[in-house]
């Protein structure tokens, strides 16, 4: 059994503890249970209240005898005699259980609804008859004065089936897709289905006719809450005869008034999982509502929280028994969990030992096993010269380090330290010391590395705490100076931060005003630093410095754009700059080999003209285009001439002969080589164009006297 406590509520969880495999033999267990003290201490309340591999859900009769659970590996139910405190039946099916309700007070009634649309039926002997719905069902509600089963699932009609006459009447048809869950008022008998569309529709059975709608999935949703998908309804449960409990798959249950069409009371479980199990506890004003994280426990009129439970596995289902404080749950493990809460009720009849259990142990409290047991590590041990007990019973060992008992560890400490109060006294001193210096003027201390980061923690440290206490709420976070992890940035030099870095420059667009003002208190607190070193420490008068950051002159708001322009415009002269001195560079290197100086004067005019005749050599980098001296000025010209000026240079130079270049004065001219036929077919050309010549005659007779030619003129027209 473990005991823990919730706001205040002690929970007794009863299947807490281990679980003796099911092929253990009858004498093997005897001899664990003797031995195993733990085991010993085990509550087994109900005896196999267990399942081979998950529960789906449970149930509790009508008249509180028979606690009823469906799992699975094989699909099976098992019926559980409270009288007996041990298992009564058990039958396996031919498929997973959906859902299934107790039509009698006790089991001999019973009703399953398969995964494969199968509705299977139980008597006390054992399986009765099996039929099969037209679509997937999901739920299903009895009412009890009709004889009626309402089947919902992956469909918008709801089948009815009729019990007495043994057939399926007319459906109803709703206006949603598919409809998750449904519920019977135990009152007025109105029955009720939630939709994946998060909408809530009301019929009444003696007409079948549809007398209401309710959207439950826009009154969900809060202010400020993140919509991933539409709210569907996966819970439903009616109490009393105006109340109604909707769980949503978001993760809140709404609370209505059968009379509004607004909720109550919406309390959210802060987990965003579907809401799998809502029940009721009249005596309290209480709501149970579960889903496959935690199960909570709330007042239903303001929604205070009464208590929690969070079990080690998902939760499938929760069931309480009625009119106590016990409720089961079915969960993703074999064993089904039991809890026992006695601020919400006494325990059930059956089991009425416990309250004389829980009795006990609350009055005599006792104190946890870690209350009188010190945790030490093993570098603790080797200061308390302790280690030669590792291994011995003294020390039980425990995650990175040691349990012994507290008694021990007090000796051990005042033989090894018998100075401790002397250096408690001075600690104490030293802390008065420190309060009272408080008041007086604070030089603050700067790193060596990182000064203006470290001189802006300081003030971002400042402005902190003076909101907090204005605020009163809570206390100032600590600053990454005093925090151990970051004292490498403020201790190695590696870590300078580079603020004439091309992104430091463009990600602090005011850097150069708040580092002008940064370096100006840095100069103050260093004059402050040396006038400290000069004054005693008695002295209590202020040095006098300059006016605060706050009495200086403001800037606008806006000023960080032209900042930020003013820095690319820097940058992007930087770049120019350093472009241009690489392109000088570049230029520089390519020459290997200059003229030779001039010796003396006495070298004669022929050694002379033989140095000027000498070959000059230059290098080509691979990537880079030569540049000479006269051919790039004249091509760059040559490209912003017209076509015609360019063929025309090109016959001038054709004629002129050679061309002054770099690398020399000889030219190459290739002409390719034509066929016999080309050269017979030119020839003819030039014959006939040389006849054509020989017969083309002059026309300058044709030239009248006055210089017009025929046709010119009035007078001339007509005349022979």
């Amino acid at each position: 059994m473990q005991v823990s406590s919730v706001n205040d509520v002690k929970i007794y969880n009863l299947s807490y503890g281990k679980s003796l495999p099911e092929w253990l033999s009858d004498r093997k267990k005897r001899q664990l249970q003797k031995k195993d003290v733990e085991i010993q201490r085990r509550i087994e309340l109900i005896q196999d209240f267990e399942m081979p591999t998950v529960c789906t859900s449970i149930k509790v009769s009508r008249d509180g005898q028979f606690i009823l659970a469906a799992g699975t590996y094989k699909p099976r139910i098992r019926c559980y005699d409270t009288y007996q405190l041990s298992l009564k039946f058990e039958r396996c099916l031919d498929s997973d259980v959906v859902a299934f309700d107790i039509l009698s007070d006790d089991y001999s009634k019973l009703v399953f609804l398969h995964c494969d649309r199968h509705v299977e039926f139980h008597s006390q002997h054992g399986h009765y008859y099996k039929t099969r719905i037209p679509k997937f069902g999901r739920d299903f509600s009895y009412h009890y004065p009709s004889c009626d089963l309402y089947f919902v699932g992956a469909s918008s009609e709801v089948f009815r089936l009729n019990l007495e006459q043994g057939r399926f009447l007319n459906s109803l048809q709703t206006d949603a897709v598919e409809n998750n869950v449904c519920d019977i008022n135990p009152i007025h008998h109105l029955f009720a289905t939630g939709s994946s569309e998060g909408r809530v529709e009301c019929w009444d059975p003696r007409v079948r006719n549809r007398v209401g709608k309710l959207d439950c999935a826009l009154s969900s949703l809060a202010e400020g809450t993140e919509v991933q998908a539409l709210p569907s309804i996966s819970a439903l449960k009616f109490n009393s005869s105006l109340t109604m409990a909707v769980g949503t798959t978001t993760g809140q249950v709404l609370l209505y008034d059968l009379r509004s069409s607004q909720p109550l009371l919406v309390k959210d479980h802060l987990y965003n999982l579907p809401i799998n199990s809502l029940n009721f506890h009249n005596q309290l004003d209480l709501v149970v509502s579960s889903d496959s994280k935690i199960i909570k426990i709330w007042n239903k009129d303001t929604g205070k929280l009464f208590s929690s439970i969070q079990p080690q596995t998902n939760i499938n289902g929760v069931c309480v028994y009625p009119n106590s404080g016990m409720l089961f749950t079915a969960n993703e493990d074999p064993k089904m969990n039991t809890f026992y809460i006695p601020a919400l009720g006494p325990a059930p009849r059956w089991c009425s030992f416990l309250d004389n259990l829980t009795e006990e142990l609350e009055e005599s409290p006792e104190s946890t096993v870690y209350d009188d047991y010190k945790f030490v590590t093993r570098k603790d041990l080797e200061n308390l010269g302790l280690t030669h007990l590792i291994g011995s019973s003294l020390l039980r060992a425990y995650m990175h380090g040691f349990f012994m008992d507290i008694r021990l560890y007090h000796k051990v400490k005042s033989m090894v330290n018998p100075f401790a109060y002397e250096e408690y006294r001075k600690d104490k001193i030293r802390q008065k010391i420190e309060e009272a210096r408080t008041q007086r003027v604070q030089v603050k201390k700067l790193p060596k590395v990182n000064k203006e980061l470290a001189l802006k923690l300081m003030e971002e440290g400042d402005d902190e705490a003076e909101v907090v206490s204005r605020k009163k709420k809570g206390k100032a976070l600590p600053s990454i100076l005093g925090d151990d992890r970051f004292k490498v940035m403020f201790e190695n030099s590696d870590y300078q931060v580079d603020e004439q870095s091309e992104e430091f420059r463009l990600l602090n667009p005011i850097v150069s005003k708040v580092g002008q003002k940064r370096k100006k208190k840095l100069r103050l607190l260093a004059q402050q630093a040396a006038v400290s070193e000069q004054v005693p420490e008695d002295n209590d008068e202020e040095p006098e410095g300059r006016a605060s950051s706050e009495e200086e002159s403001s800037d606008d708001d806006k000023s960080w754009v032209e900042e930020v322009r003013e820095q690319r415009r820097l940058l992007r002269q930087e770049d120019r700059d350093r472009r241009r001195q690489e392109r000088k560079d570049a230029d520089r290197n390519t020459v290997l080999v200059e003229r030779e100086q001039n010796g003396g004067e006495e070298c004669s005019n022929v050694a002379e003209s033989k140095k000027t005749s000498q070959p000059q050599f230059y290098q080509i980098k691979a990537g880079e285009e030569f540049r000479s001296f006269n051919d790039m000025a004249r091509k760059q010209k040559l490209q912003k001439t017209s076509l015609e000026e360019r063929l025309k240079l090109e016959e001038h130079s054709e004629t002129s002969g050679t061309a002054d270049t770099a690398v020399g004065s000889k030219q190459l001219t290739f002409t390719l080589k034509k066929s016999e036929q080309q050269k017979k077919q030119q020839q003819a050309e030039r014959e006939h164009h040389e006849e054509r010549k020989k017969l083309r005659r002059s026309a300058g007779h044709l030239s009248s006297s006055r210089g017009r030619g025929r046709g010119w003129g009035g007078r001339g027209r007509g005349r022979h």
